[in-house]
């Protein structure tokens, strides 16, 4: 586990000058998380449009910096929740990104809380992310700050031809 440094964290909103770093994360997010999605496409993708995000009122890019250099990333988003659930819009989180070297120092849990005083300054009470099942690490985070698991989805490919119809 990485020491507590000294000096203190600072979150703040992105801007489109923190793109080229937010770039980078995600595509070591997504480098991070192909051993649990076997089916992502190879090469280059993006999860985000993190452009337009940092642009758009309903979303919040939030970056975490130390001595002007940026560590980690989230995004909170409004969206609308399933038509059969309430309430009829949630916060969904995201981009919850933290650089390898900096792991285990709080990071993601501050960046976490950011994003949710963010949705309930914005009047919203319900959150909710996505993880890979398999992401323990990740899990255990958003466990420990009171997310608990809701579905699970379930895939199935390489099916043998003599299975398929």
């Amino acid at each position: 586990m990485a020491l507590h440094p000294s000096t203190p964290l600072h979150l703040r909103e992105a801007t489109l000058d923190d793109l080229p770093i937010l770039l980078d994360f995600e595509q070591a997010l997504v480098a991070y998380e192909r051993p649990f999605a076997p089916q992502l496409r190879q090469g280059k993708i993006h999860y985000y449009n993190l452009e337009a995000y940092i642009q758009d009122p309903a979303v919040c890019v939030v970056v975490a910096e130390r001595n002007g250099e940026i560590l980690g990333s989230g995004y909170a988003l409004i969206r609308e929740n399933a038509p059969y659930k309430n309430p009829s819009q949630l916060v969904y989180l995201g981009f919850m990104y933290v650089c390898p070297e900096h792991r285990g120092e709080g990071i993601n849990g501050k960046v976490m809380q950011y994003l949710i005083q963010w949705g309930k300054d914005q009047g919203f009470t319900e959150f909710q992310l996505d993880v890979y099942d398999e992401n323990t690490s990740a899990r255990k985070a958003y466990e420990k700050m009171g997310f608990v698991p809701e579905i699970l989805t379930m895939r199935l490919d390489n099916i043998p031809p003599e299975n398929q119809k």
